[in-house]
């Protein structure tokens, strides 16, 4: 199986173009790495290739679950897998496109995350518990796991917890390390002021191209502020300033 490429930098520094461009010469396929395109009707905000370009290459894990529905760093590496054996079965190569630090870290270091369901019992009761109790309990069972995650990050802080309860061993010992070799890293790299203002040329061209209005059609279909889908930059921002 040929080597996937890695294809990573900052927001703004032109991975989609060069992806695309990089894809037609080698006859490859392309996965995103970013934990927003995978959800329906966020477009604008979360910068998704445009129809004609995902027409000119396929690509993967995008528009995969609706604004609502749960997508996880595990779920990403388990299907990014699968989608690289598929590919390669067709004879062609695969890029991927990141996106989300998470995501590309755990995939380059090889993290296996433990197969626990979630339980939403579990959930309901951690999520009436202070943030802070959390975090002191989560110190408490699994200092590791609590140097690696934010004191404010409750969604993690919970799912760890909620591990914990389900198979009595800390998160951090279920998460296996095996660094994968088997990768071509390529990183871009852009002049800082030259960064800055191509980030600030895309966001006013994001409400041309009509951000406000795709955030206020979410909010019709009764997707709320409290989604993690919805705590997005830009769609958190939009959603305040409406």
């Amino acid at each position: 199986m040929t080597k996937p490429i890695l294809l990573f930098g900052p927001t703004a520094s032109g991975k989609t173009d060069l992806s695309i461009e990089l894809a037609k010469q080698i006859n490859a396929e392309i996965i995103s790495a970013d934990s927003m395109q995978v959800y329906r009707f966020m477009d604008i905000g979360t910068a998704k290739p445009s129809p004609e370009q995902r027409k000119t290459i396929p690509h993967h894990l995008i528009d995969v679950v609706n604004p609502d529905q749960e997508w996880t760093v595990s779920e990403f590496i388990k299907r990014t897998k699968m989608l690289i054996k598929e590919i390669s079965i067709k004879g062609k190569k695969t890029i991927i496109v990141g996106g989300t630090g998470l995501y590309l870290n755990s995939f380059i270091n090889g993290y296996s995350f433990p197969i626990v369901p979630k339980n939403e019992l579990i959930r309901r009761k951690l999520s009436k518990i202070d943030i802070k109790e959390l975090y002191n309990k989560l110190q408490i069972i699994d200092s590791k796991s609590a140097e690696k995650i934010h004191s404010n990050d409750k969604k993690r802080i919970i799912r760890a917890l909620e591990v914990y309860e389900q198979t009595g061993i800390p998160i951090s010992k279920l998460q296996k390390k095996k660094q994968n070799k088997n990768l071509i890293l390529i990183c871009l790299n852009i002049d800082r002021e030259l960064l800055y203002e191509r980030i600030n040329e895309r966001v006013d061209k994001m409400i041309q191209d009509g951000f406000v209005e795709e955030v206020k059609y979410l909010i019709r279909r009764g997707y709320n502020r409290n989604l993690a889908s919805m705590q997005a930059i830009g769609y958190k921002q939009i959603i305040e300033h409406l």
